[in-house]
């Protein structure tokens, strides 16, 4: 079951029930369906401020949230549209620094809905529809568009040269097998080179695109190389390009830097030394881009003031965190292998032991987070997520147990000094978060 959200608006869930009633074709891919979709809307892609693209299987989402907190340190305003929603729809759509309003939302969707009830569009491409739709009709300096999946086939790829500032790609990882590893002539056969090729398809002629470089494997990055090549955009690698180091323990801050420039900054907001490489990405697509002029207090501020829930998140006092007294509580969407050593590495100097509270959809591996983490497991605990078909407790091992959901689990756990993580997968994060009140804002 794919969750499309509820809302306590009932224009809002009017929208959101016609959203749940649509699929893809099966084998469908390409373009088409989203262009002939935005032209009946008098394609608002097109005019759209300058747009920071951002592609990546891991950490694609924390670059957007650095690339928004220091445009709007510059005082800019900014739109962004991520995925997918914890809580609410509305947090896929943000205009001008705000989420968008459930009145604005319901009318938008009604007419994107309308306008292509014969293409029959994805949920997909009619949010992306919906967000550009909203962000050409609302006054901003700068727009932060986050790819849902891929790159090459992904809806947000309608984006032009014209509109866009600077495109990114964040970490490389296995993931969506299904889709971006379909077999297919012309393109590469090694899977990670799949990956970067499919992820690199949103370079755009005498667009800057800029990479991880040299944290990517080389398979990674000849495809990368390959793909602007043959598009016409500008590569900026880190490792040659662009440096980005920790000063002494990492938890100082950061140097970023370049041939004939170099910026300390603050430690980032965002637990883990994964976001400091996250926040570089950002910086130095900032840096590359010429639209829009920023400061270097601009980037030290947003580095510091970043938020982005769900990733490595620290609950606060709230109904569910009363449930295990004194213990501190950790939150990560993370569901694939990458993110899973990202955990593991974010909590290496936390305790060396905690509680693990697991929740997987049933197409993903499940010793994604368990396998990082290994013997520093105490205890493994099996939550359903909430909606969808999930691993059951067998799927973990002898040493796993079940609960009926997070509420039981966490009241299962021992008292003790170990903090808690809860894991495996956004639907479930999403639905942590508003257990314990703190709607993503």
């Amino acid at each position: 079951m794919r969750d499309f959200g509820r809302s306590d608006d009932p224009r809002v869930q009017a929208q959101l029930d016609r959203l749940g009633q649509l699929s893809v074709p099966q084998g469908r891919l390409g373009l088409d369906t989203i262009t002939a979709l935005l032209a009946r809307l008098g394609d608002p892609h097109l005019r759209l401020p300058p747009v920071f693209h951002v592609a990546g299987t891991n950490g694609k989402g924390s670059t957007c949230a650095f690339l928004r907190a220091m445009l709007e340190a510059e005082g800019y305003k900014v739109h962004v549209t991520t995925s997918p929603h914890l809580v609410r729809y509305n947090e896929r759509i943000r205009l001008a620094g705000k989420l968008i309003s459930d009145e604005a939302l319901a009318d938008v969707l009604a007419e994107v809905l309308d306008a292509g009830e014969d293409l029959s569009p994805s949920f997909f491409e009619v949010t992306i529809a919906a967000a550009f739709l909203a962000f050409s009709r609302t006054p901003a300096d700068a727009c932060v568009v986050e790819v849902g999946m891929g790159g090459r086939f992904d809806a947000t790829n309608v984006l032009t040269p014209e509109v866009l500032a600077a495109c990114g790609i964040a970490a490389l990882g296995l993931d969506h097998e299904r889709f971006l590893l379909a077999p297919e002539d012309g393109v590469p056969t090694e899977p990670m080179a799949r990956i970067a090729f499919e992820k690199a398809g949103i370079a755009k002629k005498g667009v800057p695109l800029v990479t991880l470089g040299d944290e990517y494997p080389e398979q990674s990055r000849s495809a990368i190389a390959d793909v602007v090549r043959s598009s016409g955009a500008q590569l900026l690698e880190a490792g040659s390009d662009w440096f980005c180091d920790y000063l002494h323990s990492g938890s100082d801050g950061l140097v970023y830097s370049e041939s004939r420039y170099e910026l300390e900054l603050p430690a980032p907001a965002l637990p883990g030394a994964h976001q400091g490489v996250n926040a570089c990405l950002a910086v130095a697509m900032l840096r590359t881009q010429v639209k829009l002029p920023i400061t270097k207090a601009a980037l030290r501020h947003g580095i510091k003031t970043t938020t982005w829930p769900a990733r490595m998140q620290r609950l606060s006092d709230g109904p569910l965190t009363s449930l295990v007294g004194e213990q501190t509580i950790w939150l990560d969407g993370g569901h694939n292998p990458s993110a899973g050593k990202v955990i593991a590495e974010a909590l290496a100097d936390r305790p060396n032991s905690l509680h693990l509270v697991l929740g997987m959809l049933d197409n993903k591996d499940p010793t994604a987070i368990t396998g990082p983490l290994g013997d520093r497991i105490r205890t493994l605990t099996i939550v359903p997520v909430p909606h969808h078909d999930s691993h059951p407790a067998k799927a973990f091992g002898p040493n796993a147990k079940a609960a009926v959901d997070v509420e039981e689990a966490l009241l299962g756990l021992p008292s003790d000094d170990y903090p808690v993580l809860i894991a495996g997968s956004l639907y479930l994060a999403g639905e942590v978060l508003r257990l314990n009140n703190e709607l993503p804002d």
